[in-house]
């Protein structure tokens, strides 16, 4: 079956009491058992019975068989955001006096996990040009616990060689870790590019237009002591678990993501060339674009399509916010890959606890405005953009 089949079609596997034909959400915090020896079996694991929903619960399990049915992953486990997905990933694989070979191009609030809190835990964070693979080479040491990386930066829009990346990782005996939120895993695999563990905000576009909080981690069986460790110990130690109604929310987000983002990505790529002719707009980063410097490579990558998000840089910072303060129909939120097209000013927002110096050394730029591309009419969209700008 075809992926949009399978989102829609997997079903749960034990028969509901009334025939229902969605999969019921579990409103519960515990689970009775008929005898001893099954709840000693259930909590140690060697059953795959509900214990306690702080660690299993069965809407959330049928959310993320239907994410492992649609990946090919070993295991799927599922969060409560997309930070917690990352936040699990790394603390599964790294360990005390180990550092963290990744990208000087990440979202803020990944950056803030990697250089404070995990700093405080003695982990180094060795924030490096991922496109440079001799430095990417010199990075990596008999300490560093993964290579990790965003598939398209937000907001620099910066495309990495993944491949290349998994051969130096898998060269030193250690996991290539991608948060690929940007562009659906329905699109392209990142198991088949050299990915080991995959990581998702849910939030977007899988939620089914911002409807719930949720993450997805996948592990694709190379490092299998990663799902081991989680398994076993994150998921009681750290209650980072997804709640049953946003598994259910997100069930049916998956059940239409295919035919949101196909719409989401050709009005990104229909208003990012329109944008790309505007007088007013100094530039327009788009990589489906095929003047981008980074196009042949995400074709190659992740297939025809480019994601719903693009950015424009305007004159300056005082022109962003007279861009942002005249929009009529796209929403001023933080947020990506809703229904609704978005429009964020990162600099002064993501960005905004790190200090100027920190923010030129990341390129984030205070003439930069986000836009995530919704489902509305391109048309509307385009038009709102262009009597905005000053």
């Amino acid at each position: 079956m075809k992926k949009s089949t399978i989102a829609i079609q997997t079903r749960y596997p034990l028969p509901d009491a009334y025939g229902a034909v969605g999969m019921p959400v579990y409103h519960t915090a515990a689970y009775e058992f008929a005898t001893a020896k099954e709840m000693a079996d259930a909590f140690c694991g060697r059953s795959a019975a509900p214990s306690y929903s702080r660690v299993t619960n069965p809407t959330v399990t049928h959310f993320e068989d239907r994410v492992k049915a649609l990946t090919g992953a070993a295991d799927v486990f599922a969060f409560c955001s997309g930070m917690a997905a990352i936040t699990n990933a790394l603390l599964a694989v790294v360990e005390h006096g180990q550092n963290i070979v990744t990208s000087r191009h990440l979202f803020g609030n990944t950056v803030g996990l990697i250089n404070r809190t995990l700093a405080r835990l003695g982990v180094e964070g060795r924030f490096i040009d991922l496109l440079d693979l001799d430095a990417v080479r010199q990075a990596v040491d008999d300490h560093t616990a993964c290579i990790f990386l965003e598939i398209i930066t937000n907001p620099q829009m910066e495309v990495a060689d993944l491949g290349a990346l998994a051969e130096i990782a898998h060269g030193h005996g250690i996991p290539l870790i991608a948060d690929t939120t940007i562009i659906p895993f329905t699109q392209f695999s990142a198991k088949d590019l050299g990915v080991d563990i995959e990581v998702v905000s849910s939030t977007k576009y899988i939620s089914g237009g911002a409807t719930s909080l949720g993450g997805l981690l996948m592990e694709y069986g190379t490092f299998p002591q990663v799902a081991q460790r989680i398994r076993a110990e994150l998921l009681y130690n750290l209650g980072s678990y997804m709640a049953p109604h946003a598994a259910y929310m997100q069930t049916l987000g998956l059940e239409t993501l295919d035919a949101r983002y196909r719409v989401q990505a050709q009005n990104a790529l229909n208003l990012a060339q329109r944008l790309a002719e505007v007088p007013q707009i100094v530039q327009t980063n788009y990589v489906g674009l095929k003047t981008n410097p980074f196009y042949t490579l995400a074709q190659k990558q992740f297939g025809p399509t480019a994601g719903a998000m693009l950015t424009i840089d305007l004159s300056d910072k005082q022109a962003c916010f007279h861009f942002i303060d005249h929009l009529k129909l796209v929403r001023r939120v933080t947020n990506l890959f809703d229904n609704k097209t978005l429009a964020i000013h990162p600099y002064s927002t993501i960005f905004g606890p790190f200090s100027r110096s920190q923010k030129l050394a990341m390129d984030v730029l205070d003439t930069t405005i986000r836009l995530s591309v919704g489902l509305e009419d391109v048309d509307d969209i385009y038009e709102d953009i262009v009597q905005a700008l000053p």
